[in-house]
């Protein structure tokens, strides 16, 4: 049986919003005399609000994490998944010791390395050598065996020819790179990454969550993962934790996570209102129409129906969408562009519509990301213009479509679908 490499016993985290201590002088009097005089317990954790970032709420206590309990066993890989504000983060700092837990223990087996945002341990006025040596030395272990490691770090981390200047002058892709590296590769029993790898290419986030699944599977470390990329969560993770509101909504097998994550994000089949910027250019409504009463594999025509105003002369114009998986897998795109040969549309209102036929879309969940755009310049949609939808697999038995995701395979709806525009 694997033994307990970090337990999370009854953790919480209490903030008071926009001041530091308790707000005054007589509150930290009162906590003081009621905590080290009287042995009682904190006055002020009995209040506060559950942490919704949504809402204002009428305390100035906000519980940023509270009563977390789970265990994570040695050579474990988590993926600890949520909204904005879920409190992952906060979760982490508390395993870091950035920051300590007002209620409950976190007890923990190894060494932690923590890469929590762009810079994390690193001072900018040394060498990216000198903080491969300093970061080597607070883990605890000697120049010799930093020494040893320092040309896989180097390689992996793709910095050689600027290793030896002030990390200051680093872009942030390359700063994670190297704080990446130098975590994966000092042999840390624990291995803490937050959602800064979405900083790197794509190269190298493909390099970071091969070496994290080395890490774990070849050499049986403990990685804890939060990202908001569920395909990599997917893909490197086996149990998955999901927040919500500072406390765990869910925990299990990390298929099971995701899909109740997703299953609990904001599913709209049509969207009737303004976004985007209105003196410009701005998506007016989108909707998903079927030619039946659910959208079946076997038998039903999808059509993609969304309205576009444009205000004034854009030099080169973006309009379309991008089909997602249920797990962020691009499947394809719909480029009003490319469908018609031209990039501008004179100021005035605009309906689009795209066609797809049967046996397109396999069965499961599918998300649209709407792109109203100027090319390189601004992109005018915002998080609230996202549809999603879901296809049932019909009365006959077919394999799915996008199975391995492969480009030969996304390519088949924009072979099959039909794009028309027009000025209403």
């Amino acid at each position: 049986m694997s033994e307990i490499a970090i337990r999370f016993d009854h953790v919480g985290k209490l903030y008071h919003l926009g001041t530091v201590g308790t707000g005054t002088l007589s509150h930290d009097l009162n906590r003081w005399w009621q905590t080290k005089i009287l042995g009682h317990e904190d006055p002020y954790l009995k209040v506060g609000e559950v942490n919704d970032r949504a809402h204002k709420g009428n305390s100035d206590f906000v519980w940023a994490l509270r009563d977390i309990t789970f265990d994570v066993k040695q050579g474990d890989v988590v993926g600890i998944i949520g909204k904005n504000g879920a409190g992952k983060s906060t979760l982490l700092k508390l395993l870091s010791r950035v920051t300590a837990p007002t209620t409950g223990e976190i007890r923990v087996r190894g060494r932690i390395a923590s890469l929590l945002e762009v810079g994390t341990g690193f001072h900018s006025e040394m060498t990216g050598r000198e903080n491969i040596y300093m970061n080597g030395a607070i883990m605890g272990m000697t120049r010799a065996e930093i020494t040893r490691k320092l040309d896989e770090i180097v390689d992996f981390a793709g910095v050689e020819r600027y290793i030896d200047t002030p990390v200051k002058r680093y872009s942030s892709g390359m700063t994670v790179r190297l704080g990446f590296a130098v975590a994966a590769f000092l042999e840390p029993e624990i291995l803490v990454v937050d959602e800064v790898l979405a900083v790197g290419d794509a190269e190298f986030q493909k390099k970071a969550i091969g070496k994290m699944q080395d890490v774990s599977r070849g050499e049986g470390r403990t990685v804890l993962f939060v990202s908001h990329n569920m395909a990599a969560v997917r893909s490197l993770c086996q149990r998955g934790v999901l927040l919500e509101d500072g406390g765990v909504r869910f925990m299990g097998e990390v298929s099971d996570t995701i899909e109740n994550y997703l299953r609990d994000s904001v599913v709209q089949s049509s969207f009737d209102g303004i976004d985007g910027d209105r003196s410009v250019l701005f998506l007016r409504k989108a909707a998903i129409l079927s030619s039946d009463d659910t959208i079946c594999y076997t038998s039903s025509s999808l059509t993609i129906r969304f309205e576009v105003t444009v205000v004034k002369n854009i030099a080169s114009l973006v309009v379309g969408f991008n089909i997602k998986s249920a797990f962020q897998y691009p499947l394809a795109r719909a480029d009003y562009n490319n469908a018609n040969g031209c990039n501008t549309l004179a100021p005035g209102d605009y309906v689009f519509t795209f066609k797809i036929p049967p046996f397109t879309l396999a069965e499961g969940d599918y998300q649209i990301d709407f792109d109203v755009a100027e090319r390189n310049v601004k992109r005018y949609t915002t998080d609230l213009s996202k549809l999603s939808f879901s296809v049932s697999q019909g009365n006959e038995a077919f394999g799915n479509v996008f199975a391995d995701n492969t480009p030969l395979k996304k390519s088949i709806i924009q072979e099959k679908w039909e794009s028309t525009y027009q000025r209403l």
